[in-house]
């Protein structure tokens, strides 16, 4: 077996696309199902991100480091799940705010 990443057209060769006429058949049978209805345009625009997207963060200011933390604000941040690295962050941005070292951001 190649290690080599199979290109689109191999891609399509694999894939068996179903006819319009199955297509169709597919999209009325979904169509018909009160819980999946497509979301509208109306809807997608008022969806906003429950935590920022790391891409919407500024890595540019920002270096990888290894710090030596106590084992109980590790804990205690990796237990609030998902995220927890962004609220290790502001937390230092915000206590080296407040030791005035840093200029505190909101």
């Amino acid at each position: 077996m190649s290690s080599e990443p199979l290109s689109p057209d191999a891609l399509t060769r694999i894939i068996v696309l179903p006819t319009p006429d199955e297509d169709a058949e597919i999209t009325a049978a979904a169509l018909s199902d009160p819980d999946a209805q497509p979301l509208t345009d109306e809807k997608l625009s008022k969806f906003r991100p429950v935590m920022p997207s790391a891409r919407t963060i500024h890595y540019d200011l920002r270096e990888r480091h290894t710090l030596l933390l106590d084992a109980r604000v590790m804990a205690a941040f990796r237990s609030t799940g998902a995220g927890w690295e962004e609220r290790v962050n502001k937390a230092l941005i915000d206590g080296a705010g407040a030791q005035g070292v840093l200029p505190h951001e909101e």
